[in-house]
């Protein structure tokens, strides 16, 4: 059954159906439950199974290249590490399984009954080389239609719905394919009054290369997400740049505070230099415009194989906030009201 946007204005969606905006409270706005982001080309199911006890170094330091750390197809396994959270506090995650991650919409919705966890599903295209080649010719109306009809009727080849758009893939050089995705999602935005996430590639200048390109396709900056920012912006210069064009600035990579990062020219920020990072943000006056998760996307981070988990900012994020000088209304807006708000239809 296809939905109306009046059916779904001023409502969330969860892949259970849709709630009220104010039962969400304190939400992750970046999270994978059950994924696959192995490069396509390397993909073998009969290499797969979780990481040995002992593996936690050494999948640490090579996670990307081993496929028992980014795949993860165990509903049962995404139900505890859930479940951890909902205990530590949190309510809801917005999960960006999406297209070429191998997405398992039905499984998120076992989650959520199992845990209680209010869950959010993205819609959507990741980065070009994960995109099946069948894309590659496809227009931006096509991916627009394909996005709404995600939000309104069901995605994947289930009846469950998305919740908001994206994470939109982009690599680095930027691609004609992505574009038009991009644009796309740009569409699917404005006819569903869902908000845009958005992944940039792993260049300083690209973020603000998507604010030139989301304003000329008629974006709505203020429900447009621009993702990772730990991972790519490090000056305040580009920082405040694009704080001022009133995009939502993400910082969902908590917990990683490794120095040996999968891509070598980038040294990842520890947790306290991102709450120095937003404490400048919010110094301006774009307290609104922060939202916080840890993007968990390789099995390793599960504590179950030693890693921090997806309560990892309720339990240890927060309390460093408070001893941070962050007062509880801050933590409300980056942890309730932001994402709230982002997720109600408009």
């Amino acid at each position: 059954m296809r939905l109306t946007r009046d059916e779904m204005r001023g409502k969330a969606q969860t892949v259970l159906g849709l709630v009220d905006p104010a039962e969400l409270g304190p939400t992750l706005m970046h999270e994978h439950l059950i994924w696959d982001i192995t490069h396509p080309a390397k993909r073998d199911p009969a290499s797969r199974g979780g990481p040995s006890p002992g593996q936690y170094w050494d999948l640490l330091n090579s996670h990307v290249a081993d496929i028992r750390n980014t795949t993860q197809r165990d509903r049962a396994m995404a139900s505890r590490a859930t479940a951890e959270m909902v205990e530590a506090g949190g309510k809801t995650v917005v999960e960006l399984t999406i297209g070429g991650l191998v997405p398992d919409p039905e499984g998120l919705a076992q989650v959520a009954r199992e845990t209680g966890a209010h869950i959010v599903m993205g819609c959507g295209h990741y980065v070009h080389d994960y995109q099946d080649p069948a894309n590659h010719d496809r227009t931006v109306d096509s991916f627009a239609q394909e996005m709404i009809d995600q939000v309104q009727q069901g995605a994947w080849g289930t009846g469950v719905r998305a919740g908001i758009v994206g994470e939109i893939g982009c690599q680095w050089p930027w691609t004609d394919l992505e574009k038009r995705v991009l644009a796309g999602a740009v569409v699917a935005q404005q006819e569903t009054g869902a908000a845009l996430t958005i992944h940039p590639a792993r260049h300083e200048d690209h973020p603000w290369m998507l604010v030139e390109f989301l304003r000329a396709h008629g974006a709505d900056m203020s429900r447009t997400i621009i993702d990772h920012i730990d991972r790519t912006i490090f000056d305040d210069d580009r920082l405040f740049r694009l704080a001022d064009a009133g995009v939502i600035l993400e910082w969902d990579l908590f917990g990683q505070e490794n120095t040996y990062y999968a891509h070598s020219d980038i040294d990842m920020p520890n947790d306290g230099m991102r709450l120095r990072t937003i404490r400048r943000v919010i110094e301006r006056g774009h307290l609104d415009q922060v939202v916080i998760s840890h993007d968990i996307c390789h099995t390793i981070q599960f504590s179950e194989f030693g890693g921090h988990g997806y309560a990892h900012i309720q339990r240890k994020v927060l309390p460093h906030m408070r001893k941070r000088g962050y007062s509880e209304a801050e933590i409300d807006a980056i942890m309730v009201g932001n994402p709230r708000r982002l997720l109600t239809f408009i």
